[in-house]
């Protein structure tokens, strides 16, 4: 058996990585077939839009908090331990949501749904990420497309069953599907990183990180506020795009089409941001994807016809697919290596936050507007300030650089 440093960018790694991707394309499917079924829950309990947005605001609540959790528990048991537990959550919430009587109930089984979730997606993106060292940037972005690999397909795959059957029988699939797919593979994520590959990439971390004058704390409070304002902007197409099809007429099934296609967009920005990643950093992938995402927001402003629609879907996919993965590769760069599920699971947990917040007062503006076009702009607004805050840990970084390359 390989040890040491030997085991970075491995066989191993790349296998792990692969049994991952499948883990979180089956694990995140919690955090977008809410969206799918918003329309449906609103009919079901006869309320209005932005009070239909409370189960997927919940849903996302327990995203980011089980992000926060099990970013430290993947620390200190493993992924092995980590996906059981997810998968038991998420089986118990899709059950008991679909059976749910009242609104209230089944906000309570999202809120559980999302916090199993979360295990899915920081916490396993940062824990394949100890693997790779030379190809970090593309594991992680592989990684982290198994969340959008979750939204393309899932969505595609159920939303006949959705229109014919009704949500409350996508619930009982995705129940058995959490089950009987996540626990076996789970099995197969029970092998540690050795420990002389994190004390090697922790010193390393803490060399960088005092090299560019920010402390470890201030960094995470800078990407925390950062990430939150990203995914304000990025909640309003994601989450709302099915709900702004039917209001135009279109049908569900063009809804989650246009969902599928923003998210595929979103997994080919993801590959290529994880490439450039390796080669310039996290902090410049992160600055070009944020600006690519703000000014794709403005292209929904004009069009509402279904071929535009599908354009635009797929141009904002590509513009900032790439944009969440970023944060992780930030940290793995300033932060030790035995810190990094639980730094990454608190960062992504606001990034989460500022989805399920995007996602409610999106809602809200389109119920005392009648329209998606000021939530627009609240969007491009929070992007602006996520933008602000990479351009100045960006200036930081890149004196660093500066420094080295007159050193050298």
């Amino acid at each position: 058996m390989k040890n040491g440093i030997e085991v970075l960018d491995s066989s191993y790694s790349w296998l792990r990585l692969f049994f991952t991707l499948i883990v979180a394309t089956v694990g995140n499917a919690g955090m977008w077939i809410v969206i799918l079924v918003l329309p449906e829950i609103q009919d079901t309990y006869s309320i209005s839009r932005s009070t239909a947005s409370i189960p997927n605001t919940l849903t996302m609540i327990g995203f980011g908090l089980g992000n926060l959790y099990f970013g430290r528990a993947i620390d200190k048991y493993g992924a092995f331990y980590v996906v059981i537990i997810a998968a038991i959550l998420n089986a118990i919430g899709f059950y008991f949501a679909s059976i749910s009587i009242t609104l209230s109930a089944n906000s309570v089984c999202h809120l559980l749904i999302g916090f199993g979730t979360g295990a899915s997606f920081a916490p396993l993106v940062a824990d394949v990420s100890l693997w790779f060292k030379k190809r970090r940037g593309v594991a992680v972005a592989i990684a982290s497309s198994g969340n959008y690999f979750s939204g393309a397909v899932w969505p595609f795959m159920l939303g006949g069953v959705l229109e014919t059957q009704g949500w409350e029988t996508v619930y009982h699939y995705l129940a058995m599907i959490s089950i009987f797919a996540m626990i076996p593979l789970a099995a197969l994520l029970r092998r540690k990183i050795p420990e002389a590959v994190i004390s090697q990439d922790n010193t390393n971390a803490l060399n960088k990180i005092s090299s560019i004058g920010l402390s470890r704390s201030l960094l995470i409070i800078l990407l925390s506020f950062a990430g939150f304002g990203c995914c304000v902007a990025m909640s309003m197409p994601q989450i709302h795009i099915v709900a702004l099809c039917t209001d135009l007429g279109f049908s569900l099934r063009v809804g989650s089409e246009m969902l599928s296609l923003m998210l595929i967009g979103g997994i080919i920005s993801r590959f290529l941001s994880g490439i450039l990643s390796d080669y310039v950093g996290g902090v410049y992938t992160l600055l070009l994807g944020s600006t690519l995402q703000c000014i794709s927001l403005f292209l929904f402003m004009p069009f509402d016809g279904l071929v535009p629609l599908y354009v635009v879907s797929l141009i904002f996919g590509l513009s900032q697919g790439g944009i969440v993965p970023s944060y992780t590769m930030i940290i793995r760069e300033y932060i030790p290596a035995s810190e990094a599920g639980t730094k990454a699971g608190l960062v992504l947990m606001m990034t989460i936050l500022g989805m399920a917040f995007g996602g409610w007062i999106s809602g809200l503006i389109y119920d005392l507007s009648g329209s998606y076009q000021i939530a627009l702009w609240n969007g491009v607004l929070f992007n602006v300030m996520n933008i602000v805050i990479i351009l100045y840990i960006f200036f930081r970084t890149n004196k660093l650089r500066s420094e080295q390359t007159v050193i050298a």
